[in-house]
This record gives structure tokens, sequence and C-alpha cells, in this order.
């Protein structure tokens, strides 16, 4: 009551009557039931569909382009694309990429590791690895381990400066997929590593000291804490390192290894005619291949989002099932009409 007095010495203070400040604050307009609501239209976007336009139009003239051009032979391309000789050299590509890319990724979290340490030996020594094998380019580490056996005849392992206890002849070449792994899963390892070390220093330090204060050993802190949320800022980087390396498995050829582009380029030798259906031949595999592994990166990244995400990404099939279920409302409503 004293509140509502206020308000009425205040209308009263201002030279108005309360009769009339009730009718000034009625809502005016026509009496009887309201109007129906309007329907929201949405905001013009002209830039968004002129620019929508212009991309069609170039994709449109580049696909034209590309299919009609009788300098691709596709024909050609057709005929050579599942050639026994052109799958073989995949199966090499796939083995080569697999195993570098195990190998690869154990080494980069072992350097992660040593680069995380508190000895400064390994801090230095991993520092020191992943700046060299990063600053010298693949194909000298190929080219160089290639000609191990004229540099150094013999390894041995022994006292240093002693005598060896074991000894490897290296006047025998190594098979030539031995020297493609091994160079590549060195220079693998080098950028796995800063990868790694990355995803592990993303992880808040409250979680160290959470786990720490629960008293869980430090492996088991490592495995059930640490990695699985570093793992969200892993993979995506690491799968482009994936990429990277199916791709770089081509310089293999130099080592005399013939994986997929090796098994191409002799064929581009024999066959001068062809050799851009033989190149398009390559590189639909090689886009096959990346986009295979995209898919699998799609699923690995939204399993680890569960804890992050209160919704996680649609899949590319709940896409499809929600858009169609938008048009079916759609139809539904403009049918009601």
């Amino acid at each position: 009551m004293t509140a509502a007095f206020s308000i009425l010495r205040f209308v009263e203070a201002a030279g108005v009557s309360v009769t009339e400040s009730l009718v000034l604050a009625a809502p005016t307009g026509p009496s009887g039931p309201p109007a129906p609501a309007e329907r929201v239209r949405p905001l013009r976007r002209p830039g968004r569909w002129l620019a929508t336009g212009v991309v069609l139009v170039l994709a449109a003239q580049a696909a034209h382009g590309l299919l009609t051009n009788p300098f691709y032979q596709w024909d050609r391309f057709a005929y050579w694309f599942l050639r026994p000789v052109i799958l073989d050299g995949l199966l090499i590509t796939l083995q080569v990429a697999a195993y570098s890319a195990v190998l690869g990724l154990a080494g980069g979290v072992l350097l992660a590791l040593a680069r995380l340490s508190a000895n400064p030996v390994l801090r230095s020594v991993s520092w020191t690895y992943v700046w060299l094998l990063r600053s010298v380019p693949l194909i000298v580490v190929l080219l160089f381990l290639y000609n191990l056996g004229a540099l150094y005849p013999t390894l041995g392992i022994g006292v240093p400066f002693g005598p060896a206890f074991l000894a490897f002849d290296e006047s025998r070449p190594a098979p030539d997929m031995v020297i493609a792994v091994v160079g590549l899963s060195l220079a693998e390892a080098a950028y796995a590593a800063e990868v790694v070390r990355a995803g592990l220093l993303s992880v808040d330090q409250g979680q160290h000291e959470a786990a720490a204060a629960l008293g869980l050993p430090g492996r088991y802190r490592f495995t059930r804490i640490v990695l699985p949320q570093a793992l969200r800022a892993i993979v995506p980087s690491y799968v482009n390192l994936l990429i990277g390396l199916v791709k770089a498995t081509s310089l293999v050829f130099y080592v005399s290894l013939l994986d997929l582009f090796g098994s191409v380029q002799n064929l581009a030798g024999t066959y001068s005619g062809d050799v851009v259906p033989l190149l398009l031949v390559a590189t639909a595999w090689y886009v096959i291949l990346t986009s295979l592994i995209s898919v699998v990166q799609f699923y690995v990244e939204r399993y680890y989002a569960r804890g992050a995400l209160r919704t996680l990404p649609p899949t590319p099939a709940q896409r499809v099932r929600a858009a169609l279920r938008e048009l079916r409302v759609r139809y539904r409503k403009e049918t009601a009409r």
C-alpha cells in the first residue's frame, strides 16, 4: 500500500490526475479480437545469392571442360584405373603408409615425452632430433638411407671406442621397402612429436593437479586422464600429417620402390601417349585414399568430443534425415494453406 500511495503522489505532483494517467497508459486501437500474427520474412541477402551463382557457374564450367576436353582421354583413364600393375602399386603405397604411420606415431610419442621430461639430456636430444629432421627434406633422408651402405660398410653395437659385440654388414643393400618405411618413419616422428606435445600441453593444469590429489599413479593419470583429453587436439593435426604421409609415399620411387606413383611413372615412360590419363589415375587414387582418411577422422573426432560438447555434431546420415524431415514439414505447411 505504501508503494501504491507513493506512485499516486508522484503522478499528482506531475500535474496529471490518476484517471488521466490510466487513460494515457491504456492501449489505444480498435477493440475486438487481436489481429493475426504476420509471417516473419527472412532477411534478404543479395550478396550471398550473387556469390552462390558465380561459384555455381564457375564450377559448372570447370566440370564441363574436364569432361568434354579430349586431351584427358577418359577412355584410357577407365582402361588403366583398375589394371593389376596400378593395384599392385596401390598396395605398396598402403603398406608403406601404414607401417610409417604406426612407427612414426610411436616415435613421436616417445620424442614428445622426452621433450616434456625433466631430464635435460632427454630434452636436448629430442629437440635436436625434431629440429634436424624437420629441416632436412624427405627426399634427402631417403637418398641418404639408400646410400648408407657406401657411407658405413659396417655397423656394430658394443663398448664405445672399444670392441663390438654385434656387427651388421651394410655392404649388402637393405630391401627397398625397409628403406622407404624407415625414412618416412624418421621424418614422420619429428612432426608427430610436436603434434603430441602440443596436445599434451593443451590439457588444463587443473586436471593434472586433481588427478595427483586423488593419489592416482603417474601411468594411470597419463593413460586415463591426460591422454583422452589430449587426443581431442592431437587427432585433427595428426590426420593432416597422415594425409601428407600418404602423398609423401610418392617419393619412394626414388629409392627404386614401385608404389602407385612409381608404377604410373614407369607406365608413362612406356606408353608416352597415356601420360595425362595415367596421372589422372594416380590423382584419383590419392583423392580416394585421403577422402577415406577424412571420413575416419570425422568419426574419431566425434568419439573423443563426447566429454567436451553438449551435442555431438551430426553424422552425414543424420544430416540427410534432418534435411528430409525439414522438407516434409515445409511441404505440409504450404499444402495446409
